[in-house]
């Protein structure tokens, strides 16, 4: 901080000033008189009295300055060293003396360097060099230790001194403590840190989870699989055992039928042939009544046989094809059961393989049966239809409904026809459903694939010669 001093008096306004003291007094003699030679010696007193009491005003005003001076560089709120260019301590200010934990007589002429950290001390003393190298202010950042083996972060920013002090080139620094704001932003580096690091353990946690639920998932759905498994196993060994025990009583149905219908036509027959045999020679106008009666049995056990052949496998599907045996069968059940059965649909077919041939006319006989026996209907109808993928046909009637779901999932109560229905048409991979509703009564829908034939996958030729 400059002194700012009054100006110094010169001698001839000192001396004007002290003539103005005298004015009131003895006027000015000739020279050589004694009173003039005494008003000058009164003039020079008067002036060393104005210099002296004027040296008195200067001086403290300068010890004003260097107190106000003093108590700036003591008590600023950063330390000053002053260093020359060894980087030995020239001077220091108490928050400086305090920063190191030295008193501050026993830093004079001690190396800054030895109060740097190892690490630091190259960058040090290049910062000096660099101080006092050029003319602008440098700035650099290092860590010292203090007398109690603390290390502080530390801001240098200095300057070069324009004249030496007693002939030695110094420089000053201004130090400031940065440890705080340091901690700062390795408290924030180590948040970001944390953050990065639990954003990581987030996604981590979230795949683990997705990964948790994945195998939960998979958990239920192999348990899904494995009851699905365990409920087809259990139907198909009530399916098996239902197929079973409808074989026997099938073939104890034929077993009687031929004992009741064909063996004993055939006994019928044997005995018209005896009788034919004895009575031939003795009463031959009753030969041709007895031969037509036997030509009747002979023709009700072909029917018999026929009957029996096609409820084992109807000829007419090897013979003529589906429609002509559905037809046929249609008929047959008509007037069986008196319930008038409509065929609608398409008057002839696709060639298809035998075995969704048997499967329509198979299902074609089980809906039937089932509607014969259980809806009490006056009517069915039998529509089929068909396109370039799928053969399509459906069951209806007017009778009485029933609970399907109830009918197809209860294990006990299964109808036979029903399932194996649906087994045939599954098997070779067609869709069945039924529908059942009170005053609607009751459809069966089948869905069988259509295979292609070489015909089918030929180019068309239309339009062209």
């Amino acid at each position: 901080m400059p002194v700012k001093l009054k100006p110094a008096l010169g001698d001839a306004e000192l001396r004007r000033r002290a003539e103005e003291r005298l004015r009131v007094g003895t006027p000015p003699q000739p020279e050589g008189d004694p009173r003039r030679i005494l008003h000058e010696l009164q003039v020079h007193q008067i002036q060393l009295e104005m210099q002296n009491e004027e040296l008195r005003d200067a001086r403290s005003h300068l010890e004003e300055l260097v107190q106000k001076y003093t108590d700036l560089y003591d008590f600023a709120p950063v330390g000053y060293f002053s260093l020359d260019e060894q980087g030995r301590i020239q001077g220091v200010n108490l928050l400086g003396a305090a920063m190191l934990k030295v008193e501050r007589s026993n830093l004079l002429l001690r190396r800054f360097v030895g109060f740097v950290a190892r690490e630091h001390r190259s960058t040090l003393e290049n910062f000096l060099r660099d101080v006092f190298a050029h003319s602008g202010k440098q700035v650099c950042e290092l860590r010292i230790e203090t007398g109690s083996k603390r290390t502080v972060w530390v801001d240098l920013q200095a300057t070069k001194t324009e004249l030496p002090v007693e002939g030695i080139p110094q420089c000053r620094i201004a130090v400031s403590d940065i440890t705080a704001r340091k901690q700062a932003a390795e408290a924030q580096l180590r948040v970001e840190e944390l953050e990065a690091l639990n954003t990581a353990l987030e996604d981590q946690v979230a795949r683990r989870k997705a990964v948790e639920e994945s195998l939960r998932e998979s958990r239920r759905k192999q348990a899904l699989m494995l009851a699905e498994s365990k409920n087809m196993q259990e139907e198909l060994r009530m399916l098996s055992h239902q197929v079973l025990h409808t074989q026997e009583a099938e073939r104890k149905r034929i077993s009687h039928d031929l004992h009741d219908e064909i063996a004993q036509t055939l006994v019928a027959i044997n005995l018209h042939l005896a009788q034919l045999s004895q009575g031939a020679a003795s009463n031959p106008q009753d030969l041709a009544k007895k031969i037509a009666a036997t030509q009747k049995l002979v023709e009700s056990s072909v029917e018999s046989v026929h009957r029996f052949a096609m409820a084992l496998r109807p000829s007419q599907i090897d013979d003529f094809g589906f429609l002509p045996a559905l037809r046929g069968y249609i008929k047959e059940f008509s007037q069986r059961n008196q319930i008038p059965v409509h065929l609608t649909g398409l008057h002839q077919l696709k060639p298809m393989d035998d075995t969704p041939a048997v499967v329509l006319f198979r299902v074609s006989q089980a809906a039937l049966t089932n509607v014969a026996q259980h809806a009490k209907a006056t009517q069915i109808k039998i529509k089929i239809w068909q396109n370039q993928r799928f053969l399509r046909m459906a069951i209806s009637d007017n009778g009485g409904s029933f609970d399907v779901g109830k009918t197809l999932d209860g294990s006990k109560k299964k109808r036979l026809g029903i399932v194996g229905m649906r087994e045939r048409v599954e098997m070779v991979g067609g869709k069945f459903s039924i529908v059942s509703s009170p005053g609607q009564g009751t459809t069966v829908s089948v869905s069988l694939p259509m295979k292609k034939t070489a015909a089918d996958t030929l180019p068309s030729t239309k339009g062209k010669p």
